[in-house]
């Protein structure tokens, strides 16, 4: 089985050094694109490999960069972004790149970026990531040493410079349009659209914002194919995907595989199951902002198609397990307190709404509970759903109350009726 992402980063083992990269074959395919490729012609290769976007969209990252504008009379500087933030609840799957292979991200943001004909070009990185800052600014000061960033790079007339930002820790800054409006040194609030930011995007220039996980693979794409990318899957939806896994399981972690896995696979094989004791009640399949699943979908493949068609999300691809001794009211609340807390305010739905939510849902685990409040969680779930609020920070906090009340219903029925946390 091809890991191609993680084949050179191990546990308890210090990030690849430059001269390690390119020992393993690192920065081969920014030479090949530089020497033999259009940037047109990166573009069509990476949309034919269907490469889909790893935050959580799933939109094709090739077709995503072709509506940038190219040619001479395209708005200049150009950007090009990576989404390092990293702030959904129960995902750590770019952390593990960042800090173990951070040579493999400048190189797919090279090439990116040349794709685009980008000139300047940020990593937005979570504030938390101590150590992955540390890294990041070592390997980029290194890549610039060695020529692979700055002026003039292998003597293509392709210049790139790369910073290093770090955001300030909102989960909104996730979102692209906020992030590009924390870059800007403004409010982290998202953007109307359109425009799109692939034509005006930071500083109103044309910018193209990949997560971290995206950007790592297209080397490996340009080394191997499109159709070698493709073969690597287990659906339709092409390559691998790190996956990862949270819970009372017992051998929590994150492993790169074939996308279309099972999840009973990744649970039973890669997490070893459950610990003693405890049964699975539910799971989360792509981060906090996804619905729940149950045992009856342990076989659904965990790609964008059939996690859909199970009715939640792929997302992130890492999922949070919840046991039969979690409350599953608890478990939701605390969600959703995390949510009210990073709404960033602008509008009025999320603003107001999901604050009531968790006041709601702390009344009920406190056994303070009516009826009638299911019915009010419920309208909620609706009136904060999609199409009604500015972005999808609220829609994403919906998403696993209200599957929480569709399969662990008899749960919150209990709280009220027995006016107690019965966990």
């Amino acid at each position: 089985m091809e890991r191609p992402l993680t084949k050179n980063i191990h546990a308890g083992r210090q990030p690849l050094s430059l001269k390690e990269y390119t020992t393993t074959g690192g920065y081969i395919a920014l030479q090949q694109v530089l020497k033999n490729n259009t940037p047109q012609e990166v573009q069509q290769l990476v949309q034919k490999s269907n490469l889909k976007g790893r935050g959580g969209a799933g939109f094709n990252t090739g077709m995503k960069w072709s509506f940038v504008p190219m040619g001479a009379d395209a708005p200049q500087p150009k950007y090009l972004i990576a989404n390092a933030d990293e702030m959904e609840p129960g995902t750590f799957k770019d952390r593990l790149l960042l800090e173990g292979n951070p040579h493999q991200l400048i190189e797919g943001m090279i090439i990116a970026a040349y794709a685009i004909q980008a000139n300047i070009s940020y990593v937005f990185l979570r504030w938390a990531y101590k150590k992955a800052a540390r890294v990041l600014e070592q390997s980029i000061h290194e890549a610039y040493e060695a020529g692979w960033l700055g002026q003039n790079i292998l003597g293509s007339g392709f210049s790139l410079n790369m910073h290093l930002h770090t955001g300030a820790g909102r989960y909104m800054c996730g979102e692209e349009t906020a992030l590009l409006n924390a870059l800007e040194g403004k409010r982290a609030t998202p953007r109307a659209k359109p425009p799109f930011p692939q034509v005006s995007g930071l500083f109103g220039k044309p910018t193209i914002v990949n997560n971290v996980e995206t950007l790592c693979c297209v080397p490996h794409i340009v080394n191997n194919g499109a159709e070698w990318f493709q073969s690597l899957s287990y659906s339709e939806d092409s390559g691998t995907k790190i996956y990862g896994v949270s819970g009372k399981v017992n051998n929590p972690g994150a492993w790169e595989l074939p996308i279309g896995v099972t999840m009973r696979e990744l649970i039973e094989e890669h997490a070893g199951g459950m610990k003693k004791g405890y049964r699975l009640k539910g799971v989360l399949p792509g981060g906090a902002s996804t619905d729940f699943l149950t045992e009856q979908h342990l076989d659904i493949k965990m790609d964008f198609k059939s996690v859909a068609a199970a009715g939640s999300r792929l997302g992130t691809g890492t999922m949070v397990v919840m046991d039969d001794a979690t409350c599953p009211v608890g478990f939701v609340h605390n969600l959703q307190h995390f949510f009210a807390q990073e709404s960033c305010g602008w509008c009025t739905p999320c603003r107001e709404g999901l604050p009531w939510v968790e006041k709601i849902l702390l009344s009920i685990e406190k056994g303070e509970g009516k009826q009638e409040d299911i019915d009010l969680l419920q309208m909620h779930t609706q009136l904060l759903g999609p199409g009604n609020t500015f972005c999808a920070l609220a829609p994403g906090a919906m998403e696993p109350l209200q599957s929480a009340i569709k399969y662990f219903r008899d749960d919150f029925d209990r709280h009220i009726r027995e006016q107690k946390c019965p966990y």
